[in-house]
Parts: C-alpha cells; sequence; structure tokens
C-alpha cells in the first residue's frame, strides 16, 4: 500500500455529566400557611403560571387598611388645598396674614407627602399579596413538592424578598448541558500542535460532541461546544468545558454520567494504516516497508489514535513509502520479497502485499491471509 498524508478529524473521549439548561429554585416569598398546590409534579409547567398558593387572609387585610389610609389621608389633602388656595386668593386683599398662607402652604405640602407615602404602602402590600400566589418563573419540569399543604412556610417575617422556603424546583431539559474536563496538559499539547500547524483546532461554536449512553447505544443528536473556561481549576489541573445537547424527546436527564466523543478539529498529514499493518513490540509501534532495492525494511512509527478501522500514524513515514499490509508475518527485515497491489479489505484473495522467501510459499502465504 502506497501511503500519501491526509487529513482527518481529531477526536477525544470523555465522560461528562448532564445538567440543566435553565434551572429555578420556587420559594415562598411571604410568610404564611400553604393552602394548595396548583400543578402535578413532574410535568410541565409554563413561565408564570401559579404553582401554590399561600393563605391570603392577612395581605388581604394589611392591603384593605393601607387603601382605607390612603383615602383618609387623600380626603385630608384635598381639604388642606383648599384652604391653602382660598387663603393665596385672599392675601392680595389683606383678609389674611403672611403667616396663616404659609402654614396652609405648609399643611397642603405635608397632606401631599403623605399621600404618597400611602400610595407606596398600598403597592407594597399588593405586591405582598401577589406573592401568595406563587407562580413559575421559567418554563420546564416540575419537580417534587418540597412543603406539603398546611404547613408554615416563609422566612418568618412578612418582608418580601428576604429568603424564603424551597418549595419545589423547576428545570428545563430541552437542550440540556453536558460538563466535562480536559488536562491542561493535554490542552497545552493541542495549543502547541496547533501552532505548529500539525492540527487546526475547531472554533468552539463548530466543535460537535457525540454521546454515549450509559447503557451502550448511541445518542441520536449531536451537540456543539459553548463554553470554554479561562482558567485552570486549582484542585483537579484540568480546564471545564461545556456542551450543549437537544433533547426534544426528553430521553436524557440531568445528574446523567455519559460518554463523549468530541470532534476538536483535524490532524493534518498523517497517514491512515490499516490496523494490521502495524506492530508492536518492546520497542514500539513500527510498519513493515518495501524499500527501492525489492527488500523489506522496518520503520518505527509514532501512532496512538485510530480512527474508522485504521491507526492514525503521526510520524515515522514519509509520502510514498510502500507498507506491507497483508502477509506481514511471512516478511523479515532485510529479506527480498515480491510485492502486488493492496486494493482494499476485500482484496486479501486477489492482491496482498506479501513476503516470499520462496516465491510459491510466500505466495500461498499472501493468499490465505
Amino acid at each position: 500500500m502506497e501511503v500519501q498524508p491526509r487529513r482527518v478529524p481529531l477526536t477525544r473521549n470523555f465522560v461528562g455529566r448532564l445538567s440543566a439548561y435553565y434551572s429555578a429554585n420556587v420559594t415562598a416569598r411571604v410568610s404564611g400557611v400553604l393552602v394548595k398546590r396548583l400543578f402535578a409534579e413532574g410535568t410541565e409547567v409554563k413561565a408564570g403560571q401559579v404553582l401554590f398558593e399561600v393563605d391570603p387572609t392577612y395581605y388581604q387585610t394589611v392591603l384593605n387598611n393601607d387603601l382605607a389610609t390612603l383615602a383618609e389621608d387623600q380626603a385630608t389633602y384635598l381639604n388642606n388645598r383648599a384652604t391653602a388656595e382660598r387663603d393665596r386668593k385672599l392675601l392680595p386683599v389683606g383678609a389674611v396674614s403672611q403667616q396663616t398662607v404659609d402654614d396652609a402652604n405648609a399643611a397642603e405640602r405635608s397632606a401631599a407627602a403623605k399621600v404618597k407615602a400611602d400610595q407606596a404602602a398600598v403597592q407594597g402590600a399588593r405586591v405582598n399579596l401577589g406573592y401568595t400566589k406563587v407562580i413559575s418563573p421559567i418554563t420546564g419540569i416540575a419537580g417534587q413538592q418540597q412543603v406539603t399543604a398546611g404547613a408554615v412556610v416563609g422566612n418568618g417575617t412578612t418582608d418580601a424578598g428576604a429568603g424564603g422556603t424551597l418549595l419545589t424546583t423547576v428545570e428545563q431539559v430541552d437542550p440540556l448541558y453536558v460538563n466535562f474536563t480536559i488536562s491542561a496538559a493535554d490542552l497545552i499539547t493541542l495549543r502547541q500542535a496547533q501552532d505548529k500547524g500539525n492540527i487546526a483546532l475547531a472554533s468552539q461554536n463548530k466543535t460537535s460532541v457525540r454521546i454515549l449512553l450509559p447503557n451502550g447505544s448511541a445518542y441520536d443528536e449531536p451537540g456543539t461546544l459553548d463554553f470554554s473556561d479561562v482558567a485552570v481549576n486549582a484542585a483537579t489541573g484540568a480546564v471545564s468545558l461545556r456542551a450543549r445537547v437537544p433533547n426534544p424527546k426528553h430521553e436524557l436527564f440531568p445528574g446523567m454520567y455519559v460518554s463523549l466523543n468530541v470532534d476538536i478539529g483535524q490532524q493534518n498529514d498523517v497517514f491512515l494504516i490499516p490496523q494490521q499493518a502495524i506492530q508492536r513490540d518492546t520497542v514500539g509501534a513500527y510498519a513493515m516497508v518495501m524499500k527501492p532495492d525489492g527488500r523489506v525494511g522496518r520503520k518505527d512509527v509514532e501512532s496512538n489514535d485510530s480512527y474508522g478501522g485504521d491507526w492514525i500514524v503521526t510520524g515515522g513515514l514519509a509520502a510514498g513509502d510502500q507498507v506491507v499490509v497483508s502477509g506481514v508475518q511471512n516478511v523479515h527485515e532485510g529479506t527480498l520479497a515480491k510485492a502486488t497491489r493492496w486494493n482494499g479489505p476485500d482484496s486479501g484473495t486477489r492482491s496482498s502485499l506479501f513476503g516470499a522467501a520462496s516465491t510459491s510459499r510466500g505466495r500461498a502465504a499472501g493468499n490465505k491471509s
């Protein structure tokens, strides 16, 4: 087989863990007794959908009281404004003093400020009353209910916005994230090989990811790398990576461990050699080649990865080398051999490369292989 340099995909295998694309905690933002749950656990819920209801009685009472206070202060403001307007009209004719006008204006401004404070109190009471209906912040799959009806929830105060009781979680599972890591040493090796032109790394959004499920079957939907950390984790010495994977049929679940095959680019000027042509001994990997003088020679090669059914040879061979593919067991370094072209895996009985110390014995052995 006459070998020529080629470009082949550069792939690496990793183990990753799936996580939800979005995950939101649904919490009680006001204190009170949980009255009811309004969704089915494990089903899809929409953003803004009411999931739980806290007893609204107290918060409705607070709102009613604030509305009454607002109405009272609005009436006071209207009366003070009328008085101030009347006094301002009487001042030019000397019917009232300047002090009286100043006092009336101050009373009007004070009443107006009180009305604004009351309006803010009413708005806050409405917000708290609204928080008694606990809604889903995102669209996704609702998890298990953490608190049953009749339990007291909240943080022990009526201050909305302080920490609240976790009621359930909602997770968006289409798409999903798969998180994995690559060692800093491997990443440096890839960067150095890229600088030398030996490989070409794909851009982040063009790096494809294939998933192998825990039962050994391949997942149909390919993913895409969407995040690469800029720092090395001091505890593990690895760089965090993340891919986004479609999950339209909900076959994947957050928390699941999966095997990944990541196509991170391509290797340049490498040789694809059938696996039976690469031998290994205590020195390392090697291939038998035909020399121009008809003798067999040995070439030590560098081959650590495979592509399809072939070994990827990154060093040790040159373009045009005649590599012995079939009948390797019959040739020895330095001996004369007769060779025919190897045309593929199905042509071993028709035209193989084989060695022959004795021509007839060598040909028989080659055909048998």
